[in-house]
């Protein structure tokens, strides 16, 4: 049994279209075809059934890309394991994260690895994903740091590696001559007139304002937008109050913009890194996750 041919038949599960693997596996879709049917000659047995214009696994298709996921975990645990006895941890690991999860963790996380594994090189990016979306980004990279407002995610569930990192509290946002600035903290009804500055529907600090409603009233949100910076900008400018994350506080302030914790509401969210199971074996990524894990208890 060919491990690279399991290995494409375990992305077509997870990626779900031919043309999808090849773009992710830098190969025609024709090569990917030649693959899987070259496994199937192997073994005698169909795997992948056209289905429209698509394509789909049979049942004996699935429980082979499932026992693919458990053969790279193995293959991945037993080089760290020789990369580990030969004292020589490398190799590069792909990091995205959100980007306030970017500057606050991989920022500091560069200059400490560089120090702590020189044979380990970074590819970081940021992606500002919807919670559902988080999940699918592990096909692409070896690390995806994600928050959320609700939980950590379940392994068992996600069929992920997951680290939690950190829980970091949810202030509110006001300018620095609202009629609430002066306050210690705020609740949700001293809220119920203000109008909001958001995130886009489905992103995490969005599943929060529901609980802010009063008396059936859910927050009026007037704006929305990705990046905090433009959100800060927006409540400086006294359009608008918002849910900023606490850690964002100096550079809150540095635009006259006061951070007021919230009673009443647990608001806060959950920093974790999600993985494919075969990568978080890699000893490269188990090294960036020991790093991050310190960054990360530093800030907490």
């Amino acid at each position: 049994m060919d491990v690279d041919k399991l290995a494409t038949l375990r992305e077509l599960a997870e990626r779900g279209s031919i043309t999808a693997v090849a773009d992710a596996t830098y190969r025609t879709p024709s090569a990917v075809s030649q693959a899987i049917k070259a496994l199937e000659r192997d073994l005698g047995a169909v795997l992948v059934v056209r289905e429209g214009r698509g394509v789909r696994l049979t049942d004996a298709g699935a429980l082979l890309a499932e026992g693919a996921v458990e053969v790279a975990e193995a293959v991945a645990r037993t080089r760290a394991r020789f990369e580990e006895f030969r004292g020589d941890v490398s190799g590069e690991v792909a990091v995205t994260a959100f980007p306030s999860g970017a500057e606050m963790l991989l920022a500091p996380l560069l200059p400490r690895l560089a120090a702590e594994a020189p044979g380990v090189t970074l590819r970081l990016s940021d992606l500002d994903l919807a919670e559902y979306e988080l999940a699918a980004a592990t096909a692409d990279h070896d690390l995806v740091l994600g928050h959320s407002v609700l939980a950590v995610p379940d392994p068992a569930t996600t069929r992920l590696h997951v680290t939690p990192l950190l829980r970091e509290p949810l202030d509110v946002a006001v300018a620095a001559d609202h009629r609430l600035a002066a306050r210690d903290a705020v609740r949700p009804e001293d809220l119920v007139d203000e109008p909001w500055i958001g995130v886009p529907v489905g992103h995490p600090f969005d599943l929060l304002l529901p609980m802010l409603a009063v008396g059936g009233r859910p927050p009026r949100v007037v704006q929305r937008f990705l990046d905090n910076h433009v959100v800060t900008a927006f409540v400086a400018a006294g359009q608008g109050v918002a849910l900023l994350p606490r850690l964002w506080r100096r550079a809150a302030e540095a635009q006259g913009v006061r951070l007021l914790p919230l009673e009443g509401v647990r608001a806060g969210r959950h920093v974790f890194a999600l993985a494919r199971p075969d990568r978080a074996e890699r000893a490269a990524v188990r090294r960036v996750l020991a790093v991050l894990e310190d960054v990360a208890a530093e800030l907490g």
